[in-house]
């Protein structure tokens, strides 16, 4: 009986019973405790976290966007006023600051901050559209020449992504968001700040450097989705790409949009 249950041991497909059947062809039978304690260990290993793939990028991605397209159709239509603009670009700002710097990835902030800043987009667009009639396709045309021209750039690798280039580009962008910053308070004391929103070449100017710097950090969003598919870091990543690349893209939009209304004869 005893060699019966040996010779079913070692011929067990379980983990646990063909170690038995190991210690048994070694001439060890192991104890009742030693063998309960075999037994109540897991027979496999739990399954490791899936991986991020380019795939997730663009579906979330798309989702992001998607939803930042529906809400700002929405604000189009329902026509909601500055004011409603200005809440939605605020509890965007807080929910995109809070993503940045707590370095969470989060699908629903991310959807979240996607839907509050389509409402701002929206309604911004739309009064935009209504001094200069096409301006909106025209902006959306641009935005997604420069989204292709850019992924051209970087995957035939024209310019390189590299330590230096990243902090050029990081501290243009500091730099830009230090300027808007101080011409929204000298805006408080007069009607044009320090000129940098004005129609005339120093407005002009400084939305084709914006549009520019905002095209470099595509390239900085391209590299994060290389290398992050490439270490192999979990597939809720993806979001945070999602929302990198809908915040860089909405940037470009917005900047594309100004330019156009200086060139065709103001800025209000």
């Amino acid at each position: 009986m005893k060699v019966r249950l040996l010779e079913a041991v070692m011929e067990s497909r379980n983990p646990v019973f063909r170690k038995v059947g190991e210690q048994a062809r070694m001439g060890y039978t192991p104890s009742p405790a030693e063998l309960q304690g075999m037994y109540d260990q897991p027979a496999y290993a739990p399954p490791a976290e899936r991986t991020m793939t380019i795939d997730d990028v663009v579906v979330k991605g798309f989702a992001s966007l998607g939803v930042l397209v529906a809400t700002g159709a929405v604000a189009w239509v329902l026509n909601l006023g500055m004011g409603i603009a200005l809440i939605s670009v605020l509890v965007a700002l807080g929910i995109g600051l809070y993503l940045s710097f707590s370095g969470k990835s989060s699908g629903p902030l991310t959807l979240t901050y996607s839907a509050f800043y389509g409402i701002a987009v929206g309604t911004i667009s739309h009064l935009y559209n209504n001094l200069y009639n096409g301006i909106v396709f025209q902006a959306i045309l641009g935005t997604a020449l420069a989204f292709a021209a850019m992924l051209a750039v970087y995957s035939l690798r024209i310019i390189r992504v590299t330590p230096k280039f990243t902090r050029y580009v990081v501290a243009a962008g500091v730099a830009l968001m230090a300027l808007m910053l101080v011409n929204l308070v000298v805006g408080m004391f007069n009607d044009t700040g320090i000129g940098i929103r004005e129609n005339g070449p120093i407005g002009i100017a400084f939305s084709v450097i914006a549009i520019l710097v905002g095209c470099f950090f595509l390239m900085l969003d391209f590299d994060m989705i290389e290398r992050g598919v490439q270490a192999g870091v979990p597939a809720k990543f993806a979001w945070a790409c999602a929302f990198a690349l809908t915040s860089t893209l909405v940037w470009i939009y917005l900047e594309i949009l100004r330019l156009l209304a200086i060139l065709q004869g103001g800025d209000d």
